[in-house]
């Protein structure tokens, strides 16, 4: 998932473009990683857009990310979606990590 917040020139310069070519943008920036972009969408509250997209591997995303949020008009974070196998996977290797907690 990809989410973002534009920043007041940012904002400004959305409303001269308008929404859908920024939509084109993105999906073009996700395929050009090799991805896809299943869903884009303007929202309003602590996040302007929200996204969910497939791409090949975690370079991929930071890539985005890196791409995005450089330009300085929006701040974007990117959220990994675990599948349930995918938490059962990371419970069953969790459960043999020695861990301390601060303080103990």
């Amino acid at each position: 998932m990809i989410s973002g917040s534009y920043t007041a020139e940012g904002a400004k310069a959305l409303l001269a473009e308008g929404g859908t070519p920024r939509l084109e943008q993105a999906k073009g920036l996700i395929e050009s990683l090799g991805g896809t972009l299943e869903a884009m969408y303007f929202t309003f509250g602590s996040n302007d857009i929200v996204g969910f997209c497939e791409l090949p591997n975690d370079s991929a995303a930071a890539a985005a990310s890196l791409s995005v949020s450089s330009s300085g008009v929006i701040n974007v974070h990117v959220t990994a979606m675990l599948t349930g196998k995918d938490l059962d996977d990371a419970a069953g290797i969790a459960g043999q990590v020695q861990y301390r907690p601060p303080g103990q």
